[in-house]
């Protein structure tokens, strides 16, 4: 991956480990399918969040139609499910839609802010 991104990046369960476990930037993984209403909701958020917060962190989207294994190796019951890596082990976790002051709550305090 490019080092500064600026806009979610669509991740494969082959492509896991390299975009995520072995980034140096922390990774929110959101873990999405077509057909979830609410994952469509929080896209133009999650978009955002990756253009603010560019060379920050790292947004990536799994659709979890096509790649299963991630999500049933991490328990993802529900989506949307987003994930948050740092150093290649999972720090958070946040579960269904949000508006966009309690993402942005949360992405300053994994920046430690």
């Amino acid at each position: 991956m490019p080092t500064v991104i600026d806009q979610p990046v669509h991740i494969t369960d082959a492509s896991f480990e390299a975009d995520v476990l072995q980034s140096a930037a922390p990774v929110i993984v959101d873990f999405w399918a077509p057909w979830c209403v609410h994952c469509r909701v929080i896209a133009p958020i999650l978009a955002k969040l990756a253009q603010r917060y560019a060379g920050e962190i790292v947004v990536a989207k799994i659709n979890t139609d096509e790649d299963v294994q991630y999500a049933s190796r991490l328990g993802v019951r529900g989506l949307p499910t987003m994930v948050v890596f740092q150093h290649g082990q999972e720090v958070d976790r946040w579960i269904g839609a949000m508006s966009e002051a309690a993402f942005e709550q949360r992405v300053q305090r994994l920046l430690g802010r």
